[in-house]
């Protein structure tokens, strides 16, 4: 008799199944889709997504819902910019808008525990409230412009491979910073997803708040852990979109929240909580970044095609993750 995938393992193996025949479709379809410039521009391009759909996979698997995210990363990238802009050096700035994320996602997670309201309401609150915040810091696009951004972070990017070009030349390519970014945020999200205290006490609030609570799970505490955690995260988001923009706008990331929760559920992770896996949030960031790409190498198709694929394909998961549902508890 073969052994059963276990059902908790299902999404993330039709995520990883997804993801290689997107890959493998687009370099069978378009020239140089295999190259690796190609792989490292989808972590590049898409790690400011990646970090904060790493802090949605915290508050999903609880339980929670957190749509503040793309707001605070707007608001993170145009106070940089502002700091920036008066005189601050580039460590000071990234550490007090990375405070301020997490404070907010305290205060977020406190009002829920407090007050036991929904946290679709207090965070869609804390959305609109950092939306505004954003405009009151600065009320349009502020370029950034400090020789920190350009040098030293440009200096960060880490040789991973050499290529030779059409005109017979060798060339290195370079993991930049922001993708090591989103890689260190994974590796030490999903240790401490599965190794801490932290970790296993979200997992089991997330499959049974009364049941956690049974068992001596400090409820509160971990709630607010993990809206701290998603704040910080957020910020972290924010600060990764200003390497990768050289800018902040208040304006900008509207609907980020989406995409986040989107990479989250294609990426495995059950939206009724208790079940996930970080590493499938990755590959659910990888499949919307790979999607893109292949509608820019086709050329002729609308932007918008994309997130007409990224929902045909929650669709497909969510009912994946109701058929297991159901079958569990069978």
């Amino acid at each position: 008799m073969k052994p059963r995938l276990p059902a908790q393992l299902i999404p993330l193996a039709a995520s990883a199944a997804v993801l290689v025949a997107l890959y493998v479709g687009g370099c069978l379809s378009f020239h140089g889709f295999s190259s690796p410039r190609v792989i490292i521009s989808l972590f590049g391009d898409n790690a400011f997504l990646g970090v904060v759909a790493v802090g949605a996979t915290f508050v999903i698997l609880s339980g929670g819902i957190d749509l503040s995210v793309g707001a605070v990363v707007a608001l993170t990238t145009i106070s940089v910019a502002v700091l920036l802009d008066h005189g601050w050096s580039p460590p000071a700035a990234i550490a007090l808008v990375l405070a301020g994320g997490a404070a907010y996602g305290a205060f977020m997670g406190l009002l829920i525990h407090w007050f036991e309201l929904p946290p679709f309401l207090i965070t869609l609150g804390g959305m609109f409230l950092a939306r505004g915040l954003g405009f009151i810091v600065h009320p349009e696009s502020l370029g950034i412009t400090h020789p920190f951004y350009g040098d030293t972070i440009g200096s960060l990017a880490l040789p991973v491979a050499h290529v030779t070009t059409a005109s017979g030349r060798l060339q290195t390519l370079t993991l930049p910073f922001t993708a090591q970014c989103l890689l260190a945020v994974v590796i030490i999200a999903a240790v401490a997803a599965k190794w801490t205290r932290f970790g296993r006490n979200v997992y089991a609030i997330g499959s049974s708040e009364s049941s956690a609570r049974l068992m001596g799970v400090p409820i509160g505490r971990t709630k607010v852990l993990v809206y701290t955690l998603a704040g910080f995260l957020s910020a972290l988001g924010g600060v990764v979109a200003t390497f990768y923009m050289q800018s902040g706008n208040p304006a900008s990331f509207v609907g980020l929240e989406l995409d986040a929760i989107a990479a989250v559920v294609i990426g495995g992770t059950l939206l009724r909580g208790g079940v996930g896996f970080i590493p499938g949030t990755l590959v659910g960031v990888l499949i919307l970044g790979i999607i893109q790409t292949l509608i820019n190498f086709k050329g002729d198709l609308n932007t918008w095609w994309t997130k007409i694929a990224i929902g045909g394909l929650l669709l497909v998961f969510i009912m994946l993750q109701q058929a297991i549902s159901r079958r569990g508890a069978k």
